[in-house]
């Protein structure tokens, strides 16, 4: 990949103009060749444009492959992709081929760049997105394997890590050729896995917070300063909220457990959301959003488990599980909630390894061209059956009511009802499972007829009612099923008096606790709908404005 040429969003040839704009932030600096501009381990690195000479980007090298040129800029050319925004720690080599030029854009002057110069700033970040998908698809994903087997919970956590991220990354199925090569020459054991191999580092028994913590994604504070906001979830809600915060200018840290995107992630088509006519998949919305959020300043990091949040000093303070403390002039709930499991034996044993809670191209892998079946009767079910047929395999769409077309949308009850590949059951629901170590058959009882059945099945994917993700939260007023209740669904004489003291009531989208707000699924009446979700986390930030005393 050798400048590709004007029309490529990986090399695209900037104007006299734009590259003077670009360079007015930046430090020019002579360089050799054989100089190296960043290598891997780097923190943090400048935004590089070539005034003279070349450069050449290099993958290093692994255990079994040397080292790789993966792209070479001149004149006009600049260095750069997603890592430049996440802050994930630098894992590609920038080598002078030939001297010149160079001029460095540090990160806060980037930042600059970034908020100053939208036109300049859109072809950045058009080029960065267009980078890190090369860098995902080739030779560069060999600086981290993922070893594990198929189905695999642990393996699977990891594997929807990096594909939040958009990692480049290579996974190795430990049963295959590849997999028990690097087995053996790294070594390996089967109680090692999952594992992740880059050149300098192997993380055996691996999590997403260790694989965070070697790649400089774990939460890191900037400043002893209190953020403006923080946002706990990064569903929708939480990255609308992000976007419109950052880019109001507010200090903004959004944290999430498991990765960008929440339980809409794991959607693999969303058709009815406004502008979308052609849909789109939840993965790349979440992954635009996320990228907007970036792009204004907000921080994000994950995983990051919250546990507590105390509101009994000066500041409110989000505690994380590693007793890591955030304060923090307000807080914004936007949890989401999470679909129930079903109460049968040995359902926590299959979680991952047959029984899934989301229908991707990860969980797919484990089970194309199999028999599959899908419970549940709303739109994230009817999704998923679509989405599974598609990939070959046979589905079972097990609904508990008489009628699918009571909770799933028009389009969508038409579609599953017109595909071959799907066989919709209601008055059914799952009664029994059963396999070795992973999921191989599942029982299936009508209630209309009071008669039970055996069905092979090679994935379970439940998309049953939600349960709201607060249990971590204390103190807050929430309904009898867990979800927080805010503004006018608050019973104003329990308040206290602390709301006296302020002299003013609950604004919009705020909790018990003044400065605490809540957006999206996790809030009571939700519409549990992306567009309702993002509405939600747009209109909360009007509100922390008024409630920190910044105005718009």
């Amino acid at each position: 990949m050798t400048d590709p040429g004007p029309a490529s969003f990986v090399s695209p040839r900037l104007t006299a103009r734009q590259l003077a704009r670009l360079t007015a932030y930046g430090v020019a600096q002579d360089v050799r060749a054989g100089d190296v501009v960043f290598r891997p381990g780097d923190l943090a690195y400048d935004l590089i444009v070539i005034d003279a000479g070349r450069i050449e980007i290099v993958s290093p090298p692994t255990r079994d492959e040397p080292e790789a040129v993966i792209a070479t800029y001149g004149p006009g050319g600049f260095l750069g992709e997603l890592n430049l925004l996440t802050g994930q720690t630098v894992y590609l080599i920038a080598r002078v081929v030939e001297s010149g030029r160079i001029h460095r854009i540090s990160p806060s002057q980037f930042r600059r760049l970034m908020a100053d110069d939208p036109s300049v700033s859109d072809i950045l970040l058009t080029t960065f997105l267009a980078r890190r998908d090369v860098l995902r698809g080739g030779i560069a994903a060999r600086g981290l394997e993922i070893i594990g087997t198929t189905r695999s919970a642990e393996a699977l956590s990891l594997r929807t890590y990096a594909a939040r991220q958009r990692l480049p990354h290579l996974w190795l199925d430990a049963a295959s050729l590849a997999g028990h090569a690097i087995m053996t020459s790294t070594p390996l054991v089967n109680a090692d896995l999952p594992a992740v191999v880059t050149p300098d580092h192997v993380l055996r028994r691996a999590t997403p917070g260790r694989l965070a913590q070697l790649l400089g994604l774990s939460y890191q504070a900037t400043n002893a300063e209190p953020a403006d906001l923080t946002i706990i979830g990064a569903g929708p809600a939480g990255l609308a909220a992000a976007v419109s915060a950052a880019s109001e200018g507010l200090d903004t840290v959004l944290l999430d457990a498991v990765g960008p995107g929440g339980q809409a992630a794991s959607s693999s088509r969303i058709e009815n959301y406004l502008g979308f006519p052609s849909g789109l998949s939840g993965e790349e919305l979440a992954q635009k959003a996320t990228l907007q959020a970036l792009k204004f300043g907000a921080r994000l990091f994950s995983p990051c488990e919250v546990i507590d949040l105390d509101c009994t000093g000066a500041y409110l303070r989000v505690v994380l599980a590693d007793s890591t403390a955030i304060d923090t002039r307000a807080a914004l709930i936007a949890t989401g909630a999470r679909y129930r499991a079903l109460p049968l034996t040995r359902w926590a044993q299959f979680e991952g390894a047959g029984i899934y809670y989301a229908a991707t191209k990860l969980e797919v892998q484990a089970c194309a061209g199999g028999p599959v079946t899908v419970v549940g009767g709303a739109n994230s079910a009817g999704q998923a059956a679509l989405y599974l047929a598609s990939h070959g395999c046979t589905v079972t769409l097990a609904v508990r009511g008489d009628d699918i077309s009571t909770d799933m949308s028009a389009y969508l009850v038409d579609r599953v009802a017109s595909d071959p590949q799907i066989t919709v059951r209601t008055s059914t629901e799952i009664s029994g499972l059963a396999g070795r170590a992973t999921l191989e058959s599942i029982n299936l009882t009508d209630h209309v007829t009071s008669t039970s059945m055996e069905l092979p099945c090679r994935g379970l994917f439940c998309f049953i009612g939600v349960d709201p993700a607060t249990a971590w939260l204390n103190g807050l007023a929430v309904d009898t099923d867990g979800f927080i209740r805010t503004d006018a669904q608050l019973n104003p004489h329990a308040l206290g008096q602390v709301w006296t003291i302020l002299g003013r009531a609950p604004l919009p989208f705020e909790t018990s606790i003044p400065g605490v707000f809540a957006a999206g699924d996790v809030r009571v009446g939700s519409m549990k709908r992306v567009a309702a979700a993002v509405g939600e986390g747009t209109g909360a930030v009007r509100s922390i404005h008024a409630a920190i005393g910044v105005s718009l």
